[in-house]
């Protein structure tokens, strides 16, 4: 059965069963996947699914679910459990119906080309990061590679029919140098011309290499630069945030500061899903409306909360074309570049830190930013502008808004952004920020 016709059944078998609205999103995604680990690959998989995920409101109540068994009975089962579990849930605190098309697509987000599949070229590429790893000066290399190929089937009762493909390459390694040394570095590519696993595996390397004989860190307000691994993590919760869903919920550290200063003047964040050769680029969203550029913050001042047509009718807005299937939420997170150098930023600092990777972030309070995360890695000592040795055992533990009132400069040189810890597509550069906190990591 093909995804068209997958998308009609339930569509249709939902508004006979009483639904008022619709949505019906179904994924093609066909994959290959390979783990690596002491310079070796360990793993290799390959798969090809297609799953159906389907959203409806029954009046002011709502439901969702996931559909792997798709023949025709099956769907058809799946609605009507879908439709009496709605009509059985606690109605919504506001209901607005979905947009109303049909809309026109931006042409060239429809389409992809395809990326390489193939065992031959998949374990290539790993080899060829592997050993640029090794020469640049690691021990031992571990990491996953995957590429995958998409295509999006969207249909509402709003009148809308879009489909997308999708193609990505994702590579992380981390390189392992002398004793506990490590290097984190990541490739995030939508075609085979952009993807480079040599460069990745050279940097990975060279970070290991830097980082031998790491001494403990003492604890204390430092100047810090954080790498775009570490930045990352940090825009990818201003991107979370914005959501109008999460304000709404008392879940956001911006909630009520619209229009107010968030963060230093140096520092913009935008959500763009049109950038054509963007892992997360589409050119709809999941209620049908065409996507677009959605400023969040313009020179550190709240511009905008990312909306669904839900939550803007709510707040008397307009969607911004975030619609995601629950809640709204970025596409594709992009920082504007500064004028600095990463040397340039590092001959700024008398006393300090370089973060380059991070993991574990949790918060300690939503509202108020209050965070803390571990970094991983190559970390380094900075004195009079220049690396002054390795670093390790230390956590840092701060305030999110806090650490955006003091971006003091950022580096000209971004690179996109995804892996584990940052699931959300993000182009950032290197930043210099005043006084983190840091603190023992076994306090």
């Amino acid at each position: 059965m093909k995804a068209d016709e997958m998308a009609s059944i339930l569509k249709h078998r939902s508004v006979q069963a009483g639904a008022t609205d619709v949505v019906v999103m179904v994924l093609e995604n066909e994959e290959a996947m390979v783990r690596f680990s002491n310079n070796e690959i360990t793993v290799s998989t390959d798969l090809k699914e297609i799953t159906a995920h389907l959203f409806i409101y029954f009046k002011e109540r709502r439901a969702g679910t996931s559909v792997a068994d798709l023949t025709k009975r099956s769907l058809e089962a799946s609605v009507d459990r879908l439709v009496d579990a709605a009509k059985r849930s606690h109605p919504s605190d506001f209901y607005a119906p979905l947009p109303s098309g049909p809309f026109e697509y931006d042409r060239q987000l429809m389409r992809a080309k395809e990326v390489p599949l193939d065992p031959t070229t998949i374990t290539a590429w790993v080899r060829e990061a592997v050993h640029a790893a090794m020469r640049a000066g690691a021990t031992r290399v571990a990491g996953s590679l995957t590429a995958r190929n998409v295509i999006v089937t969207l249909k509402t009762t709003g009148n809308v029919h879009g489909a997308a493909a999708r193609s990505g390459i994702l590579l992380s390694l981390r390189a392992f140098g002398q004793g506990v040394a490590s290097g984190h570095a990541v490739c995030v590519a939508c075609k085979e011309r952009d993807f480079d696993p040599i460069r990745t595996g050279t940097e990975a390397g060279n970070l290991a290499k830097m980082a031998k004989d790491p001494i403990d860190g003492i604890a204390g307000k430092k100047q810090a630069i954080l790498g775009p691994m570490v930045f990352a993590d940090l825009v990818q919760q201003v991107g979370r945030m914005a959501s109008a869903f999460h304000v709404d919920a008392g879940l956001s550290f911006l909630a009520g500061k619209l229009d107010q200063k968030v963060g230093s003047e140096k520092l913009t964040v935008v959500d763009d899903p049109t950038i054509r050769d963007a892992l997360g680029a589409m050119p709809f969203d999941h209620e049908g409306l065409p996507t677009r550029r959605t400023s969040i913050l313009e020179a550190g001042v709240l511009k905008s909360y990312l909306h669904n047509t839900t939550t803007a009718a709510k707040s008397g807005m307009e969607s911004t074309a975030n619609a995601g299937l629950i809640t709204p939420r970025p596409f594709n997170l992009v920082v504007e570049p500064g004028r600095s150098s990463l040397e340039y930023l590092i001959e700024q600092v008398d006393d300090g830190i370089y973060v380059t990777n991070d993991w574990y972030l949790r918060y300690q309070n939503y509202m108020s930013g209050d965070f803390s995360t571990i970094p991983r890695d190559a970390m380094f000592l900075i004195k009079d502008g220049q690396i002054a040795g390795s670093l390790k055992d230390l956590r840092i533990c701060d305030n999110v808004p806090r650490i955006l009132a003091n971006v003091r400069d950022v580096g000209r040189e971004r690179k996109w952004v995804k892996w584990w810890e940052v699931e959300i597509p993000t182009l950032v550069p290197a930043v210099l920020i005043d006084d983190v906190n840091f603190t023992r990591s076994s306090t």
